[in-house]
């Protein structure tokens, strides 16, 4: 027999687990609060509140925190806060030249990982690595902690057979276009598994573990080997029809003036063949560099290499007037800038930005504020470890519609 539909009951649960989950997003930004606090911040009543607060500390979500003591008449209010033992998240990152696996705990700290730097394999020598990846780094679990696992979050670009030109890549990734690889690891590992780019991955985990704990709007800007991005609006990730909202690496821009560009008689580039780390290495090459990695990268950052002043300049110039025209389309109030390197990069990146901004902001506009990312080099990680957190503990609208995010089983076995 087909279910009717929706009905009050279903309003009420969903409501109920909306209301449970705006709970647990005030006690993450506030670090600890009482209960009158949250029956403040949440416009519930005192009795609904305490409902709620009960319901979450036999779920081992949440836990006590002392009294106030701060002079208060009566009795001190009990404090709660997040429990971060109260739940567990596995993140698998896959890029087109690594594999990560790590695990988090619902305070969003790392208690397992495990990397690999290789060329992206096939998907079944892939899907091998993951499983074994996943194994291990459960280990650090008991069988109690164990069951408080919530899933397994999937980041990857999507489209990896694409763009390998501007990457300056010589791999050959196509096949990975027409495989579900959430849906092959699902049932690998059999766990519900939540699938995201790994731009929006990332603005997820700031949002979850990050700036988001003061900040419900911003577009978050990634440059890692490419350019990963994300916006969020009302506190919600934006996806779009096919989950690529905000992908700013694609913006048209003009091709780069640099020596060591590849060579082009097209109009327009995207804006990743010139804001991304392999543009840095490319460049850095051209001029006689070794780069094998992330450490070569950050020395020359930090020695003042006069290539990585030309990259700079170039970078900021494609990067700036693609920030305006998505900030013009999204009207966000901040922009988040984080990257796989620092060393002092990420610093002057935010200054160059805040000035070209500026310089040229419309008339009645005003320019974002800034903000530096809270993970570097393991946001990509974090952040697809933060979407079975995200999505079974945000208040997102879809909470009220009832709508799940993640491959399930059943989806991955049909």
């Amino acid at each position: 027999m087909k279910p009717s539909g929706p009905g009050r009951g279903t309003n009420s649960v969903n409501l109920r687990l909306y209301n449970e989950r705006t709970l647990l997003q005030r006690l993450r930004r506030a670090g600890e609060a009482s209960k009158a606090d949250l029956a403040r911040w949440a416009q519930l009543t005192n009795t609904a509140v305490g409902s709620i607060v009960q319901s979450l500390e036999e779920s081992h979500l949440i836990e006590t925190a002392g009294r106030r003591q701060e002079g208060q008449r009566g009795q001190p209010a009990g404090l709660y806060r997040i429990n971060p033992e109260g739940a567990y998240g596995i993140g698998v990152r896959l890029d087109r030249t690594s594999i990560e696996t790590v695990l988090i705990d619902l305070g969003g700290r790392i208690l397992a990982r495990e990397a690999h730097d290789l060329l992206l394999p096939q998907p079944d020598e892939a899907l091998t690595l993951v499983r074994k990846s996943i194994a291990r780094v459960l280990g650090v679990l008991d069988a109690a902690q164990r069951r408080r696992l919530m899933g397994v979050g999937l980041a990857q670009p999507y489209n990896l057979g694409s763009w390998l030109r501007e990457l300056d890549l010589k791999a050959d990734f196509r096949i990975w276009d027409d495989v579900d690889f959430g849906a092959l690891l699902s049932q690998a590992v059999q766990q519900p598994v939540f699938k995201e780019n790994d731009g929006n991955a990332a603005a997820i985990a700031e949002l979850f573990f990050g700036v988001g704990r003061e900040e419900n709007d911003f577009l978050y800007v990634f440059i890692g080997a490419a350019l990963g991005a994300g916006a969020v609006i009302g506190g919600e990730s934006l996806r779009g029809s096919t989950g690529n909202a905000a992908d700013l690496g694609l913006m048209p821009v003009p091709p780069s003036r640099l020596a060591s560009a590849p060579p082009s008689d097209r109009q327009w580039d995207i804006l990743l063949s010139r804001a991304s780390l392999n543009s840095l290495a490319r460049h850095l090459r051209h001029h006689g560099t070794t780069v094998r990695g992330h450490a070569d990268l950050e020395a020359c950052v930090k020695s003042g290499n006069a290539a990585v002043r030309e990259w700079l300049d170039d970078c900021v110039d494609a990067l700036v007037p693609s920030l305006r025209a998505s900030l013009a389309v999204l009207d966000l109030p901040a922009v988040v800038i984080d990257s796989d390197i620092d060393n002092g990069l990420i610093d002057e990146l935010m200054a160059r930005i805040d000035t070209g901004l500026r310089q040229i902001a419309p008339e009645a506009r005003q320019t974002p504020r800034l903000l530096r990312g809270s993970f570097r080099a393991d946001a990509g990680a974090i952040g697809a470890a933060s979407l079975p957190m995200f999505f079974n503990f945000s208040p997102r609208a879809d909470v009220l519609r009832g709508r799940s995010h993640a491959t399930s089983l059943e989806a991955a076995n049909a």
